[in-house]
C-alpha cells in the first residue's frame, strides 16, 4: 500500500467517527498579501496529494485573526495568513475563546511598494516625504516645531522636483497588516526624521504614535479595500493616482504599474532581501494546532509549503514574488511546522 493510499484509509476510518458536519477541507483566512502565495501553494497541495484544494479567504490580516481566534472546531478557520507578526492582545483573545496552542510560520518576507501606471514618469519619494503627503497632522510648514491640519494638496507643494499633480494614493484598511505595516516603517519612518518628533516618543509615546501612524481623512489617502488588484486595475484608470500594496502584486504587474524609489532605492527583489529597501516586512502564517489531525490534510499542506520546492531560493514562490529567508531561518521554521511547536505560553 502506498503512503496515500495510506493516507485515504486513515482518513476514511477516522471519518467514521466524525459528526458529518466535519469539514473535509483546509480553511484559510487573513492577509492579502500573503494570499497569492497561500494560493499557489494550495493549487500545488490539491495537484499532488489526496487533500482538497484548501478554501481561502483575503479578509486582510487583523480580519483574519478575529476569525481565526473565534473559537476551536470545524466552524472555525485552520489557518489564518498575516502580513505582520500576532499581536499580543489578539493572543490573548484566543487563548480566552480556548485556542491555546498556536504555532506562528514565517514564510519569507515583502516590500510594501508605492506604485503608480506606466502611462506616467515614475516617482522618487523620500519616507519624509510620504509622511507629509499623508499624515493627518504634519511640522507646521512656516517652520515652528508645533503640529498643524496637513496643507498640503499637490505633491509640488511638498518638493519641487516632485509631480505638480494632487495628492491621491490608493491604500489598504485598517484590517489589512499592509496598513499596519506600512504606517509603522513608513510613515513613522518619515515622522521621526523630525528630531523633536523623535524625541516626543520618550516623553508622550500617546501622543508620538497618534502622529506618525494618523493618516489623513481628507480625501488624499483613499481606502481602496483587501483586494490589490483591484488597486493596480484603479492605478490604470486613473495614472495621477499612486497605490500602496505588496511587492509581489509589483512583480506580477510590471508589464502595467511601476514602483516609486525610496529613500534613493528601487523596490526590487535584490534591495528588499538584503534589507537596503526600507519599508519591507516578514511574512507569516498560524495554525490551530487543535485542528491538525481532526482536519485532513494540515500537517501535509505545511510539509508543503515549507518545502525547500516551495519557499527555497529557487523555489516557485520566489518566482510569484516571495523573497526567500535565509536556509537558517527556513530549517528552523519548517522544524516548528513539523514538530507543531507553538508560540511560548
Amino acid at each position: 500500500m502506498t503512503r496515500y493510499q495510506t493516507t485515504l484509509s486513515l482518513m476514511f476510518a477516522a471519518s467514521l467517527s466524525y459528526p458529518a458536519s466535519a469539514r473535509d477541507y483546509i480553511d484559510i483566512v487573513g492577509s492579502s498579501t500573503v494570499y497569492p502565495f497561500a494560493t499557489v501553494v494550495a493549487e500545488q497541495f490539491g495537484r499532488t496529494t489526496p487533500f482538497k484544494t484548501p478554501k481561502i479567504e483575503s479578509t486582510g490580516s487583523g480580519g483574519g485573526f478575529k476569525l481565526f481566534c473565534a473559537g476551536i472546531g470545524v466552524q472555525y478557520p485552520d489557518i489564518a495568513n498575516a502580513s505582520r507578526q500576532i499581536k499580543t492582545s489578539e493572543i490573548d483573545n484566543c487563548r480566552a475563546r480556548g485556542v491555546d496552542d498556536i504555532v506562528e510560520i514565517k514564510i519569507g518576507y515583502d516590500g510594501i511598494v508605492i506604485a503608480n501606471s506606466k502611462q506616467r514618469s515614475q516617482i522618487r519619494l523620500t519616507l519624509r516625504e510620504i509622511f507629509l503627503a499623508l499624515a493627518k497632522q504634519v511640522p507646521d510648514p512656516q517652520g515652528s516645531q508645533t503640529l498643524v491640519a496637513n496643507p498640503y494638496r499637490s505633491w509640488r507643494e511638498i518638493n519641487d522636483a516632485l509631480p505638480d499633480s494632487r495628492i491621491e494614493v490608493l491604500g489598504p484598511p485598517p484590517t489589512s497588516g499592509t496598513r499596519d505595516a506600512f504606517v509603522e516603517l513608513a510613515m513613522e519612518g518619515g515622522c521621526k526624521s523630525y528630531p523633536w518628533i523623535k524625541a516626543m516618543k520618550d516623553i508622550d509615546g500617546k501622543r508620538y504614535k497618534s502622529t506618525c501612524h494618523t493618516l489623513r481623512e481628507d480625501g488624499a489617502f483613499v481606502e481602496a479595500g483587501e483586494n490589490d488588484n483591484l488597486i493596480v486595475q484603479k492605478l490604470e484608470k486613473n495614472p495621477r493616482a499612486l497605490g500602496i500594496f505588496g511587492f509581489s502584486f509589483l512583480d506580477q504587474n510590471s508589464d502595467r504599474i511601476q514602483g516609486s524609489s525610496i529613500n534613493g532605492v528601487e523596490p526590487t527583489f535584490e534591495a528588499i532581501a538584503d534589507g537596503s529597501y526600507p519599508i519591507s516586512r516578514p511574512l507569516f502564517f498560524y495554525v490551530k494546532k487543535a485542528h491538525v489531525g481532526k482536519v485532513p490534510g494540515i500537517a501535509e499542506y505545511l510539509q508543503e509549503f515549507t518545502s525547500e520546492k516551495a519557499w527555497g531560493d529557487d523555489g516557485y514562490l520566489s518566482g510569484k514574488g516571495l523573497i526567500p529567508m535565509p536556509e537558517g531561518e527556513r530549517r528552523k521554521f519548517a522544524e516548528y511546522a513539523r514538530n507543531l511547536i507553538p508560540l511560548s505560553q
